[in-house]
């Protein structure tokens, strides 16, 4: 069976999805679902995935964001800057931020110049787990892509920055 676009309909779930939008509208074009169904399928189980080190670790992808963040630049970095370098809203960030400072893993104090601003660091126990995660997480993230074969890895990693450096471009993402 092909799908909207004239490509082999793999056995997944959005192909079922697309298969039953054919029956219901067979004209409508879901070429676009094809793609952005399953680049948000994969998201969402690599967050849900049980074995991920993440999960284990009693992380979401978002925390782990704002940890990474914190520990590749180096610095203290404002709740506005982390929400710039993780594409995350200020209020999402603030959620975390509390939940992460509870858990010991940043620590928080008001600016000299600016009592209203807030810096965020990572606390010995944030950098430590950063720097034992990391590696263990990347391990995970390549087991999940050992089934593609190295030219379809580059491929798609190229095809998806392409998509990602449009929609930040039109969308006003971040351009570290």
């Amino acid at each position: 069976m092909t799908a909207g676009n004239g490509s082999a309909a793999t056995d997944d779930t959005v192909a079922a999805v697309v298969r039953q939008w054919h029956e219901v509208l067979p004209d409508l074009d879901t070429a676009p679902m094809e793609i952005i169904g399953r680049i948000n399928r994969c998201a969402a189980l690599l967050q849900q995935a049980e074995d991920a080190p993440l999960r284990r670790a009693g992380l979401t992808r978002a925390e782990f964001d704002l940890l990474n963040a914190l520990r590749r630049t180096g610095h203290e970095l404002t709740p506005g800057e982390l929400a710039r370098e993780t594409f995350a809203s200020g209020a999402g960030v603030t959620k975390r931020l509390k939940l992460l400072t509870e858990r010991g893993l940043v620590g928080r104090r008001g600016d000299s110049r600016d009592r209203r601003v807030a810096l965020v660091t990572l606390t010995d126990d944030g950098r430590d787990l950063v720097d034992a995660l990391l590696p263990a997480q990347l391990s995970y993230e390549e087991g999940v892509l050992a089934g593609l074969d190295p030219a379809g890895r580059e491929e798609l990693g190229k095809r998806l920055g392409e998509l990602l450096t449009r929609l930040e471009g039109s969308l006003g993402g971040p351009r570290l």
